[in-house]
C-alpha cells in the first residue's frame, strides 16, 4: 500500500516510529509532515495527506498530532475523507471494516511507541466489509457530503464565505 503520513510539531517525535514501521511492513511511504518540532498549523499538515488520498496518490493516510483530534476534524472537512482518532486496535480495525476509514489520526501525547505500532498494524491490516449494511451507511456519509455541498453551506452550518 502507498501510505501518506504527516504530522505537526506535537507529532514530530512519534512520526519516525510510524514511518519506520510502515517501511518494515513493506509499504511505500509518502512523508509530507514537518521535520522538526517547530510550531506548524495542523490543518495545513493534514491537507497534505488528504490531497494525496482524495487524489488517488495514496491508498490511506496517517496523521500524527498531539491528540489526533485536531487532525481528524481537519481531515473530515474534506469530501471523500473518513478520518478517525485511533488509539486502540479495536477502533482501528472496526473503523476500517465498518466505516471505511481511510485516514487514521494518532495522538502522540496519548499513545506511546508500542501502542502506536499496534494501532497502525490493525488499521492497515483491516479491509472494508462487503456487508450491505456497512456499504449503505458509508454511501449515506457520501450523500451527506454531497447534500452539504449543494446547499451552499459549510460543514459548521454557516453560509459559504464566512459570516
Amino acid at each position: 500500500m502507498r501510505i501518506a503520513v504527516s504530522n505537526d510539531h506535537a507529532g514530530f517525535a512519534l512520526k519516525p516510529v510510524v514511518v519506520d514501521l510502515l517501511h518494515e511492513l513493506g509499504h511505500e511511504v509518502v512523508d509530507v509532515g514537518t521535520d522538526s518540532d517547530d510550531p506548524v498549523d495542523f490543518p495545513l499538515m493534514t491537507q497534505r495527506v488528504t490531497d494525496l488520498v482524495v487524489g488517488g496518490r495514496a491508498d490511506r493516510g496517517l496523521l500524527v498530532c498531539g491528540t489526533g483530534v485536531g487532525a481528524a476534524i481537519a481531515a473530515n472537512k474534506v469530501p471523500g475523507i473518513r478520518a478517525a482518532v485511533i488509539h486502540d486496535t479495536f477502533v482501528a480495525r472496526q473503523g476500517v471494516e465498518h466505516d471505511d476509514v481511510n485516514v487514521a489520526c494518532l495522538g502522540a501525547w496519548v499513545v506511546g511507541r508500542v501502542i502506536a505500532q499496534d494501532v497502525v498494524r490493525a488499521f492497515l491490516g483491516a479491509t472494508f466489509s462487503t456487508d450491505a449494511d456497512f456499504r449503505r451507511r458509508v454511501q449515506q456519509l457520501s450523500d451527506l457530503e454531497t447534500a452539504a455541498a449543494r446547499s451552499g453551506r459549510t460543514a459548521d452550518g454557516g453560509p459559504e464565505g464566512g459570516r
